[in-house]
């Protein structure tokens, strides 16, 4: 903040402080000193009010209200630039907060860090730990319940994009991950898109009207066997879907297959590491548990992938 609004700030508060004190004695001084049967004259909706002092308490209160805002001012920050005789601020209390909570439950964590991820996912106790972490940093993205929704995925079943080993899994929530699906129609103009799509689905099982799957399959041939495959089986090395499965993270319906192939996806998972490496790895225990504990393959409606 520049001394100029700081400076600003400052004078601004105290004159309006200034004029509320004198705008209060001000009225007091003019008031009746005792009770009286006369009215202010005016009749609000039938009712005549008496024209009376305001109440000593009242009064009272008012002064007892603008003091301890002085005292406020005085000891907090609320003065442009000034910190307060306490020298209290919003980030210093939050990092005094943290350094507690991190000396509480750091000898937590620690106890399950030196123990294998396959190993503590058998720990209801650490589980109850990483299903909290994961309500806190995960399910605003893959739900309360870790079944993904559109453009997010399921992390409940055996499908992953980049892997579902315990060390693929902590790899995913240190780095994060960037989805780098190109756009094509401009490579394999309109047609190319709906033969494609339709011959992307053949491979899932899938039917589609009006496309030609032996151009689509040569298409995905010249353009698509990089990353997918020639099977269409996918690559976690690449974060490559596996396009023979009937889990879809953008939709199987022949508009949205097209969607995807006409303009590309760019989908973002977010690096965890501010977590800490023991919280990852009491997470990823709680997320390799999950694919455990249903190891079916969900059905069309879930998210394609991890």
């Amino acid at each position: 903040m520049s001394n100029f609004w700081s400076g600003y700030i400052t004078v601004l508060t105290l004159v309006t402080i200034g004029l509320i004190v004198w705008l209060l004695f001000a009225t007091r001084k003019g008031q009746r000193p005792d009770h009286t049967e006369e009215t202010v004259g005016h009749s609000f909706d039938g009712i005549e009010e008496y024209d009376n002092p305001l109440p000593r308490w009242w009064f009272m209160l008012f002064i007892a209200t603008i003091i301890f805002g002085a005292f406020y001012l005085a000891l907090y920050p609320g003065l442009g630039k000034w910190d307060g005789l306490l020298n209290w601020t919003q980030e210093g209390q939050y990092e005094d907060e943290v350094a507690q909570a991190q000396e509480q439950f750091a000898p937590i964590f620690a106890r399950y860090a030196d123990m294998p991820v396959e190993e503590v996912a058998t720990d209801q106790d650490a589980i109850r730990i990483g299903q909290r972490l994961f309500a806190t940093n995960c399910s605003v993205c893959h739900g309360s319940d870790a079944r993904g929704a559109f453009g997010f995925p399921n992390l409940t079943d055996n499908d992953w994009i980049w892997g579902g080993t315990p060390e693929q899994i902590k790899t995913t929530l240190r780095q994060g991950r960037q989805a780098a699906m190109p756009a094509w129609l401009a490579v394999i103009g309109d047609r190319g898109v709906r033969d494609t799509a339709g011959y992307v689905r053949s491979m899932a099982g899938l039917d589609s009207e009006n496309v030609n799957l032996e151009a689509g399959q040569k298409v995905f041939q010249t353009n698509c066997v990089a990353c997918h495959g020639p099977e269409g089986k996918g690559n976690p090395l690449l974060g490559a879907p596996n396009l023979t499965d009937d889990i879809w993270l953008y939709g199987s319906s022949m508009l949205q297959v097209q969607q995807t192939l006409r303009y590309g996806r760019n989908g973002n998972m977010p690096s965890q590491q501010h977590l800490g490496e023991d919280k990852i790895h009491m997470l990823a225990s709680y997320v390799y548990s999950l694919s455990q504990e249903d190891g079916e393959v969900g059905d069309t409606d879930r998210p394609k992938g991890k």
